[in-house]
């Protein structure tokens, strides 16, 4: 298994120049289908503002999969319960080394879950908040005070965790923010326009960033 795992990290790290992103399916019970109109919406928009060329039909992708290594940005969101088996964090992990690159939007409901089934992936590496001065914040738009606040939920203030390997950021997670919320079609959650913006400029800022990282 080991020797497999190895072959597809030499072997798929060249896929991983593709700019194309998919949703996760994740197992457990959580509501990874979330949000429908979230991931196409910022594509639109980073393809029209950002310089991107993604394919605006979304595909979903399982964590155990090899097809993850065919997708440079993966995104996951959900309300509830989050799984994944031994294989599937080990896939997600040589995934994540090999040159992918995860992100995580708390729909509402998930970080205690996620939270257990990050230290499968990364047992010896803890999700760490990002500072307001981190570059994913200043990347193409500026977010001087860090993750804008998109719900209000519990009104916490929004926070971004994330995980870095030899110096290059791997996986983010953003957390009382709900970014997916703001990129969806706007009569679904009827967010301002101003709101709405600020999701799909900061949503472009993670998806170019990992492109260019």
């Amino acid at each position: 298994m080991k020797n497999i795992l190895l072959v597809l990290l030499i072997c798929t790290t060249s896929l991983l120049v593709a700019q194309e992103v998919a949703v996760l399916k994740y197992g457990g019970g959580g509501d990874w289908y979330g949000n429908p109109t979230a991931l196409p919406n910022l594509v639109q928009f980073c393809n029209e503002q950002a310089n991107t060329s993604i394919n605006r039909e979304t595909e979903t992708v399982a964590p155990g999969s090899v097809d993850i290594y065919n997708y440079a940005f993966l995104h996951m969101t959900g309300h509830g319960n989050v799984f994944f088996s031994t294989e599937e964090a080990e896939n997600l992990r040589n995934y994540l080394l090999s040159g992918g690159f995860l992100h995580i939007d708390d729909n509402y409901g998930m970080d205690e879950y996620l939270r257990k089934e990050m230290v499968k992936i990364f047992p010896d590496i803890e999700l760490k908040e990002l500072p307001g001065n981190h570059p994913i914040f200043n990347y193409r738009y500026k977010f001087p005070q860090g993750l804008p606040k998109i719900h209000e939920h519990d009104n916490a203030r929004p926070q971004a965790f994330g995980i870095t390997y030899e110096g290059r950021l791997v996986l983010l997670y953003t957390y009382e923010s709900d970014l997916g919320d703001g990129w969806e079609n706007p009569e679904i959650h009827n967010d301002p326009q101003e709101v709405r913006l600020k999701a799909l400029q900061m949503g472009a800022n993670i998806v170019t960033y990992a492109f260019e990282h």
